[in-house]
C-alpha cells in the first residue's frame, strides 16, 4: 500500500485535474447553448431551402441548369467537418470513421475524390491517408463562419461542380439532435435537390423574371450555401455538447477517484497508528519483563 504522503500528493493532483475539467465543462455548456440556439434558429430555413431545391429540380426549366444536372458519379468532392481541439469524446473519431468509410466506398467503386477538411483533427487524419487529394484545409473557424473562409468553401464546391471536375459534392458532419445525442451524416449538396417533398407545396412550373437561369443561379447558390452553413452550425453545436459530456464524465470520475484515494489514505493512516500502538505495547511489555 502506498504511503500516506504519496496518497496525499495523488489526491491533490486529482483535485487539480477535476478543477480543470469542471471549468472546461462549464465553458463547453455555455458555448453549446449558444451554438444550439443558432443551429435551431436556422434549421427551418435550411429545410425549406432543401425542399425548394428539390421542387426546382423537378421543373423542366432546371433540367439543363449546371447545378441541377445529375450525372454518373466518377469524381466527387467530400467536405469533412471535425474540430480543431480534442477532449470531445467520440466526436472526432466518429467523423473520421465516416470519412474513411466514404473513401473506401469510392475506392471500391472506382470513384476518384477530392477533399476539403474543416478542423485541425480532420486535416491531421486526411493527411495520414495515402493518396488523399486535399484541395483545401480550414482551421479555427468561428462559431458562425460567415467570412472569407466560408465563401471560399462554397465557391470551390460550386465551381468544381459546374466545371465538371466533380460530379457530386457531399458533406460529412455531425447533426445535433439533442445534448446527449448527435448523429454523423453524409449529405449530398450538389447536384441540388435530394429531399422528399410534397409536390403540392410548390407549383410544377413557374415563371422566372428576368430569366430562368438568372433566378436559378441566385437561388441555387444561396440555398446550397445555406445547407453548408447549417452543417457547420450543427457540427459546432455537437462538438460543444460532446465536449461538455466528456468533461462531466471526467469530473465525475475524478470525484470517484478522490473518494477511493481518500479511503486508501485513511486505511494507511489507521494502519500506521495501529502499528505504532503495537510497537508501544510491545515495548512496555518488554520493560515489564
Amino acid at each position: 500500500m502506498a504511503s500516506t504522503q504519496v496518497l496525499k500528493l495523488r489526491i491533490r493532483s486529482v483535485k487539480n485535474t477535476k478543477q480543470i475539467t469542471k471549468a472546461m465543462q462549464l465553458v463547453a455548456a455555455s458555448k453549446m447553448r449558444r451554438a444550439q440556439e443558432t443551429a435551431k434558429a436556422s434549421a427551418p430555413y435550411t429545410l425549406a431551402a432543401r425542399k425548394l431545391l428539390t421542387a426546382l429540380s423537378r421543373h423542366t426549366t432546371t433540367s439543363n441548369h449546371p447545378l441541377f444536372v445529375i450525372k454518373p458519379v466518377q469524381n466527387r468532392l467530400i467536405i469533412v467537418i471535425a474540430s480543431d481541439k480534442g477532449l470531445a469524446g467520440a466526436y472526432n473519431s466518429s467523423v473520421v470513421k465516416m470519412y474513411a468509410e466514404q473513401l473506401q466506398i469510392d475506392d471500391k467503386s472506382g470513384i476518384k475524390n477530392q477533399s476539403i477538411t474543416i478542423g485541425r483533427k480532420a486535416s491531421q487524419f486526411a493527411t495520414k491517408i495515402k493518396g488523399t487529394n486535399i484541395i483545401g484545409s480550414y482551421e479555427d473557424l468561428p462559431d458562425r463562419p460567415e467570412g472569407l473562409e466560408f465563401s471560399t468553401i462554397l465557391e470551390t464546391a460550386r465551381n468544381k461542380f459546374i466545371s465538371g471536375e466533380v460530379d457530386a459534392v457531399d458533406i460529412i458532419f455531425t447533426e445535433f439532435v439533442s445534448s446527449i445525442k448527435q448523429d454523423v451524416k453524409a449529405v449530398r449538396v450538389l447536384p441540388a435537390g435530394f429531399v422528399a417533398t410534397d409536390k403540392s407545396e410548390y407549383t410544377d412550373e413557374s415563371a422566372y423574371e428576368p430569366s430562368a437561369n438568372a433566378v436559378l443561379d441566385g437561388i441555387a447558390y444561396r440555398l446550397i450555401g445555406a445547407q453548408i452553413f447549417q452543417a457547420l452550425l450543427e457540427a459546432r453545436a455537437s462538438e460543444h455538447s460532446m465536449r461538455m459530456l466528456a468533461m462531466k464524465n471526467a469530473s465525475d470520475n475524478a470525484t470517484d477517484l478522490i473518494d477511493d484515494l481518500t479511503l486508501a489514505m485513511n486505511k494507511a493512516r489507521q494502519g500506521a497508528i495501529t502499528q505504532e500502538l503495537a510497537e508501544i505495547s510491545g515495548g512496555v511489555e518488554a520493560l515489564n519483563e
